[in-house]
């Protein structure tokens, strides 16, 4: 491993460290003589947007109500841990739902393993079940609710007259065409029977606190996990006009077309807005974020020898066409010092998206790699990465990629075509015959991505 490979390597795995979401669960939590009490941070949706001291603590005494625990996403299970090292006996019941091969061993909490990023019937079943137990719930009560990235797509509930092949679909077609997450969720929360603050309306009359490990630009409620206990102020009409923009109206299922357009005429219900009575008694709390992750990055390579400069935690758009704005700053602070002159981190963080033009193998880390390749082939002492949090890149075992001044001339030594390769999303094979993939297995968190260049003198 050659010096700018270990520092990356550094880097990132304290990134992942610091937004660890048992650790920052057990910080801010605690138990004594019946007293649950989560320290600081704490708000209602309700007082949003939040104003500088107005996070609180909040306390529940357990002597005088049971104690629940649910919740959907790749990093519930390890959030489930500390919950269950902190409260132990005294929670009453939990069920949460993981991605299949994310669960961590749990003794309260029973866990579910279902399919993401596509939905399946396990997925179905871990919905069923948590309204089941929601129904035990009473006003005296707390459901803890444990929400992180997936939770969308592993607690699926479609409405009535929607299947679970009709929900696959409409998914499969959004993550080809490029849609954000936001526009994603809006679509979701309008087929679903439990996003949109509808988990919150199961729960009550009951106390809601929510632990929410924030994988979405701008850390908004409603879109992390679709929402399930915040309240909505998208429409079916907002859900129409996405999929009107994707041109999907004549791909997506019939049923589904139908139920947004009852929707929109105000025959099925909304979803519930912040001025519905149920969210008076529901609380948050961010345990972790993408800007969490960046700051700890920032850190270590100031600690390894390296100027940092955190440029955003706002990503957003076509993976291959950020990486164009991204390489160039590359150049400029490899060759002529700017932003920053090396040695240099310059690091930034979000959600990427890639249109499916190709039936390769890979995902929007990896494909945003592939393309720096491209862009900075010849560039010396200097390399381009970008990696998943959760420790997964699309449906493959890489967290994502990196790229160097060397990468094409390895790939033309192999006879590999990289333009061809990123024509076809074929980012994955192209990467692991030269060794360019990163791994680091799941991670128990997930905060979005981080993208980074390292540049030494040369």
């Amino acid at each position: 491993m050659n010096p700018l490979n270990k520092d990356l390597n550094d880097i990132v795995m304290e990134a992942i460290h610091a937004v660890d979401p048992y650790q920052s669960i057990m910080a801010a939590t605690s138990y004594e003589h019946g007293i649950l009490k989560v320290r600081g941070g704490v708000f209602q949706s309700i007082s949003h947007p939040r104003r500088p001291g107005d996070d609180t603590d909040f306390t529940f005494d357990t002597r005088r109500g049971n104690l629940y625990v649910v919740g959907a996403g790749k990093a519930s299970s390890r959030m489930a841990m500390a919950v269950e090292e902190i409260l132990g006996d005294t929670i009453t019941e939990g069920i949460i739902v993981t991605k299949y091969g994310y669960s961590k061993p749990l003794r309260r909490v029973r866990q579910i393993e279902a399919g993401h990023p596509v939905p399946d019937r396990k997925g179905i079943q871990g919905a069923k079940e948590i309204e089941k137990l929601l129904k035990k719930t009473g006003r005296d009560d707390l459901v803890l609710v444990i929400i992180s990235g997936g939770g969308s797509s592993l607690l699926p509930y479609p409405v009535k007259g929607i299947s679970l092949q009709d929900k696959q679909r409409v998914t499969e077609l959004l993550l080809s065409c490029g849609a954000t997450i936001h526009e994603m969720n809006t679509i979701r929360k309008h087929l679903s029977g439990i996003k949109g603050g509808q988990l919150a309306k199961m729960a009550a009359p009951s106390h809601v606190l929510t632990f929410i490990l924030s994988d979405v630009i701008g850390d908004d409620l409603s879109v992390i996990a679709s929402g399930p206990t915040a309240p909505d102020e998208s429409t079916f009409q907002d859900a129409l006009n996405i999929l009107s923009f994707y041109d999907l109206l004549r791909k997506i299922p019939p049923h589904v077309l139908e139920h947004l357009q009852r929707g929109s005429k105000q025959e099925i219900e909304e979803t519930p807005s912040i001025e519905d009575p149920i969210f008076k008694r529901v609380y948050f709390r961010f345990i972790g974020s993408n800007q969490i992750a960046l700051g700890a990055a920032s850190q270590k390579a100031e600690k390894l020898g390296y100027q940092s400069l955190i440029l955003t935690n706002s990503v957003s758009g076509e993976a291959r066409e950020i990486v164009k704005f991204f390489s160039a700053i590359a150049r400029q602070a490899a060759t002529i010092g700017q932003p920053i002159s090396p040695p240099a981190c310059i690091l930034s963080g979000g959600e990427p998206t890639v249109t499916l033009r190709g039936k390769g193998k890979g995902g929007r880390s990896q494909e945003f790699a592939l393309a720096a390749g491209l862009e900075i082939d010849g560039l010396p002492d200097t390399l381009i990465a970008s990696i998943g949090t959760d420790g997964t890149d699309g449906p493959t075992d890489a967290a994502g990629g990196y790229a160097d001044g060397k990468m094409l001339q390895k790939a033309r030594e192999k006879h590999l075509n990289a333009h061809d390769f990123l024509t076809q999303n074929n980012a994955y094979p192209f990467l692991k015959q030269l060794g360019y993939l990163i791994k680091t297995g799941p991670t128990g968190t997930n905060v979005m991505d981080i993208q980074i260049i390292l540049c030494k003198k040369t």
